[in-house]
């Protein structure tokens, strides 16, 4: 579900930029090398600029919408602490021997284990 929304949030992405650089500013814009002139005898001369102010305007809201809808789900997952909250959450779970020196004999000294033995090789 979260990969199609993301999928959904960047095809929202694209086609707002798209539809922005259509439309046409004081000094006509990318508008005229994009065939937008054109689209003025479909809709009107003033009917263009509503219809991709209104569709833009559209994807604006979806855009913020589906941005908090993902920030929400990604909040709830364990992997979006940051470093500095996951290296105190270790921190206060592994216990804390830094710093102590380690005497032979006594109660902090690691336990020593026989020396292993040599692993025996199979030769036919």
């Amino acid at each position: 579900m979260y990969t199609f929304l993301i999928i959904i949030f960047v095809l929202v992405a694209i086609l707002q930029i798209l539809l922005i650089l259509m439309q046409s500013s004081k000094g006509g814009g990318l508008a005229g090398s994009f065939g937008a002139g054109g689209m003025g005898t479909v809709f009107g001369s003033r009917g263009t600029a509503t219809f991709l102010s209104k569709f833009t305007a559209i994807l604006a809201g979806s855009f913020m919408v589906l941005a908090l809808i993902l920030g929400f789900m990604k909040s709830g997952t364990s992997g979006s602490r940051s470093l500095i909250e996951k290296e105190r959450q270790e921190r206060t779970t592994s216990p804390a021997a830094v710093g102590v020196p380690i005497v032979p004999g006594s109660q902090n000294a690691p336990a020593t284990l026989p020396p292993a033995e040599p692993e025996k090789q199979n030769q036919p």
